[in-house]
């Protein structure tokens, strides 16, 4: 494999990239300061993955999408509905702010406070932002390690529109998804549905059984206008999915196995928000709430759940967005958010108040600064402080230099403060990230390259720590383990982009990431952090509208703990090859079809648990 790894380093630095050549098109981002702003604003790397994006890739898991995006890392417990985690740059999975329409949904009851983008899907979502490194000021906290922001349809602003999609594949896989759009006058509103039913493999990696995701999902959105100022924005997002697991067989709980164990999750967001705009001063002012819980049954029949886990998030937000002058520009807000956690014994509460202001400058045409300071004020642990900063200058105009910085602030959840593995003396996590980037073009844009450098430190990170054989310290009274603080730990790396249109019917695109996390104090490399990824697509389009493409994803060696000896193990790489085609069959209906994982490779994203092997979809959309 070493031959491969130097062909696979040679092609991301010269072949042209994905989405991440995205980062240099026109388009408007707001995920960076969480008010819009132009990509050629931004000192950040955010990539973006429009519905065009999504439609051609036929890809169904909102994580199996966002591996392709450099210096994120996908780790997934089994088949679909798995717990999966999305790790930036060397953070941790829980350090990564979800978004879904501008509501946070990262879960207060699980253990690191985090999102499980296991259940995600991407049926009725029009576009994806990633930014990559810690955005704490306009975010908060949960954006130490990066922020994924999901978008669902906006409502039309005028007569019907509506999209349908099914499809059937292995493992007796189904999936339905639709969506209605409408503006008439002053009203506007798009209402979308789903469904989803597979079971492909055994979670357990040595099982027989099969499991998997069934889910039916519910998105909405409604605009407003109460006068030609002020407007009225209510989203929604329902989900309930049954997710599959096995675990470890009664009455010891040594031995992983299969087992009957699935566990119901229903998750409720919601958004009420009023909009004013005079001139060049914008105001929002927004409730939202995120409701999700998570309940555990041994089998199916079972009265009551095994183990549960209740979280919510209620927030009320100020954003106000201000143009003072030319090449002047300020965005501000103020926020209160109240979270709790329910484990079926106690509910435990806390809650921080924030406040943050963002300058940015052009003091010329080429140049943008933005600069950043936040205030969180957490009822625990007290008043810190967060800054951040980002430069972008347009030497030349197929040329864009980047700079930043970004601080972040992360309290322990409150499962790692309370629950049985609690530790409540443990201190907050704060990470410092730094940035150069380039993006280049040639051929009047037919071709653009993006490189980032990046460095990522995380002080006081939050672990679990096994006790077993440890009778005294912090494991006195744990004998199952408890949290604790690493002291430091490093990521480093380099992100390769590339884009480019042959004969405007021929698009490659590839991504490379390569990155070194380390913990400070032991040197040891952190788990579940490939040193190399590399990620291409190939699409050819004829001019009937026919397209065929062609991916392929290779993920180097990670290291993990055995789940079974807890001993340290190595996870092998792994060379993923895909194909796809469509056709349309008239003006408004294409059939498409897929093959994942051609060539059936054995590999493991996570120690113990099983990965899918060829699996082949097939399925009709239409457009109204």
């Amino acid at each position: 494999m070493h031959k491969f790894r130097w062909m696979a380093a040679l092609m991301a630095a010269t072949a042209p990239g994905i989405s991440q050549a995205a980062d240099t098109a026109p388009d408007i981002i707001v995920t960076a300061t969480g008010a819009p702003a132009s990509r050629q604003e931004i000192g950040q790397s955010v990539s973006v993955l429009t519905a065009q994006d999504i439609a051609l890739r036929q890809t169904v898991s909102v994580a199996d999408l966002l591996a392709s995006i450099p210096g994120v890392t996908i780790t997934r417990n089994g088949p679909a509905g798995g717990f999966a985690a999305v790790r930036i740059r060397g953070a941790e999975g829980e350090q990564t702010l979800a978004l879904i329409d501008g509501i946070k949904v990262n879960d207060p009851s699980s253990p690191g406070g985090g999102f499980d983008f296991g259940t995600l899907l991407t049926g009725n979502i029009a576009r994806i932002e990633v930014l990559r490194g810690p955005n704490s000021v306009p975010w908060g906290s949960e954006a130490i390690g990066g922020v994924v922001n999901i978008v669902t349809p906006a409502p039309d602003k005028g007569g019907w529109h509506g999209s349908a999609n099914g499809e059937i594949g292995s493992g007796n896989g189904t999936r339905l998804v639709g969506n209605v759009s409408s503006g008439s006058g002053p009203v506007r509103a798009s209402l979308g549905g789903g469904w989803f039913d597979e079971r492909l493999i055994s979670a357990f990696r040595y099982g027989a059984e099969k499991d998997g995701l069934r889910q039916y999902a519910a998105n909405g959105r409604i605009e407003a206008d109460l006068s030609s100022t002020i407007s009225l924005d209510l989203r929604g997002w329902f989900a309930h999915s049954r997710v599959e697991i096995d675990g470890y067989a009664p009455p010891d709980y040594l031995e992983a196995t299969d087992t009957a164990e699935f566990t119901q999750i229903k998750q409720v967001i919601g958004y009420a928000g009023i909009n004013g705009h005079w001139g060049d001063l914008h105001h929002r002012l927004a409730i939202t709430l995120s409701d999700i819980n998570r309940d555990t049954y041994f089998a199916p029949g079972d009265a009551a759940p095994e183990y549960l886990n209740h979280g919510r998030t209620a927030r009320m937000e100020y954003r106000g967005d201000w143009r003072l002058m030319p090449g002047l520009r300020a965005v501000l807000g103020v926020e209160h958010e109240r979270t709790r956690s329910f484990d079926g014994f106690a509910t435990y509460r806390t809650h921080v108040t924030s406040g943050f202001v963002q300058a940015i400058t052009s003091p010329i045409k080429a140049l943008t600064l933005t600069t950043g300071l936040r205030l969180d004020d957490h009822a625990t642990y007290g008043r810190h402080w967060t800054p951040s900063a980002h430069l972008a200058f347009q030497a030349a105009p197929s040329t864009r230099l980047r700079a930043a910085y970004g601080g972040g602030f992360k309290a322990p959840s409150l499962f790692q403060l309370y629950s049985y593995y609690g530790n409540r003396v443990l201190r907050p996590e704060t990470a410092h990230s730094m940035e150069l980037g380039i993006d280049q073009s040639f051929s009047g844009d037919r071709v653009i390259v993006s490189a980032s450098y990046f460095r990522r430190t995380t002080k006081n990170q939050i672990d679990f720590i096994s006790c077993t054989g440890l009778t005294s310290g912090i494991c006195t009274d744990r004998p199952n383990g408890t949290y604790d603080n690493r002291v430091a730990t490093r990521a480093e790396g380099l992100e390769l982009a590339a884009n480019a249109r042959i004969r405007d019917r021929l698009s490659v695109n590839a991504t490379y990431g390569y990155l070194i996390a380390r913990d400070r104090q032991t040197g040891a490399a952190l788990p579940r952090r490939p040193r190399h990824q590399l990620s291409a697509d190939m699409d050819w389009e004829a001019t009937s509208g026919f397209r065929l493409g062609a991916s392929l994803a290779w993920r180097g060696q990670s290291h993990d703990t055995d789940f079974a000896t807890y001993e340290p193990v190595i996870l092998s790489d792994a060379l993923l090859v895909g194909l796809r085609a469509s056709a349309p069959l008239t003006e408004t209906i294409e059939a498409y079809a897929r093959v994942e994982n051609l060539f059936a490779t054995r590999y493991e994203l996570v120690s113990g648990y099983g990965t899918a092997g060829r699996t082949l979809h097939a399925g009709l959309r239409a457009r109204f």
